[in-house]
């Protein structure tokens, strides 16, 4: 993918990954447009980042997403790459969650509904476009769920599991499906200070975007890389070592 001359919408990008995506995307000369909830966050970014469009956006909310992507195909109609980051992830196990089921479907919906009905959203704009390509963040939990976080972990699963499916149907048209699955990175996913020995923002950031730009569909960093190339038996291995402490 060649990361220059694009226009692209990320969301979540107010902070963490999906603003290192945003300012290697700008560094490359693309114009990038980052959404999310938090206006305080967003105005933050674009402090850091002048040249950054923001918008507060609910991907949340079936309206909020038709909301967005009108906005955007209006006001950037050479809108051609989407960035579905937005993530929320719930640290609790299943059998004892005891929280409303509000609260917690919504992990659900921000992690797996948004990002699928986005995509569905842009996809004819996309076809418009000579070049487009459609980004989703996935995990290295897709591949060996999380006691920790199983909800997240199947939502992440079945990410993966779309974009699979979503790259091959748009084999032949002019739109890149690409995945990224990131191990544990030291952001404020999950909740502050959860993830300060993950691997750094930086470092994972300009790994994985250096492979996307040399043309690889799916790629990981670290322990993520050799879960998503691990075979079944390894991949059994690793889930007794990663949830030792939960069973």
């Amino acid at each position: 993918m060649n990361l220059s001359d694009n226009t692209v919408l990320i969301t979540g990008g107010g902070s963490g990954i999906g603003l290192a995506i945003a300012q290697r995307f700008l560094d490359a000369g693309s114009e990038v447009i980052i959404c999310g909830r938090r206006e305080d966050k967003l105005r933050e970014a674009q402090a850091q980042h002048p040249e950054l469009h923001i918008r507060v956006a609910d991907v949340a909310s079936q309206a909020g997403r038709e909301e967005l992507i009108g906005w955007a195909t209006r006001e950037f109609p050479a809108l051609n790459v989407l960035v579905n980051n937005a993530g929320l992830q719930r640290r609790q196990r299943f059998s004892a969650d005891d929280a409303p089921w509000p609260e917690r479907q919504q992990e659900i919906t921000i992690n797996f509904e948004a990002p699928v009905h986005l995509c569905s959203l842009v996809l004819e704009h996309l076809r418009q476009q000579p070049r487009a390509a459609i980004i989703n963040v996935s995990s290295g939990l897709a591949f060996v769920p999380g006691l920790f976080a199983p909800v997240y972990s199947a939502t992440k699963a079945a990410m993966h599991s779309f974009s699979l499916s979503l790259r091959g149907e748009l084999t032949n048209t002019p739109i890149e499906v690409i995945e990224i699955a990131p191990p544990a990175v030291n952001t404020d996913l999950g909740g502050v200070g959860i993830h300060t020995e993950g691997a750094p923002v930086d470092d994972f950031t300009d790994s994985v975007m250096q492979r996307i730009a040399a043309g690889e569909v799916e790629v990981g960093y670290g322990g993520s890389e050799e879960r998503r190339r691990a075979s079944r038996d390894e991949l059994d291995a690793w889930f007794e070592r990663m949830n030792a402490d939960f069973m």
